[in-house]
């Protein structure tokens, strides 16, 4: 796999992190949603987006991959995503 911050890496180097999901507001949700954001994954076939590390370096980033084929498609930085930083209490 292509990790965006130390380039092509065996694959046994990195860490699957979950699907790429919207979190909803904590101040707001109710624990069953917190719980589905939490636990649960829609599996979906087809091309999905997913956190995955670099755990030699800890670095969190972006894949999208291919779940019928299981082929990697794409590496980012998470931040081409996430502009914003969320603060917590």
């Amino acid at each position: 796999m292509t990790c965006p911050l130390n380039g092509p890496r065996n694959i046994s180097e990195f860490v699957y992190g979950g699907e790429v999901v919207t979190m909803p507001d904590p101040a707001r949700s109710t624990d069953a949603e917190w719980a589905d954001y939490v636990f649960l994954e829609e599996n979906p076939a087809g091309v999905v987006r997913e956190w995955w590390c670099h755990a030699p370096t800890s670095f969190w980033f972006i894949a999208e991959r291919d779940t019928v084929r299981d082929e990697i498609l794409r590496t980012y930085p998470a931040g081409e995503v996430f502009k914003d930083r969320i603060d917590f209490p």
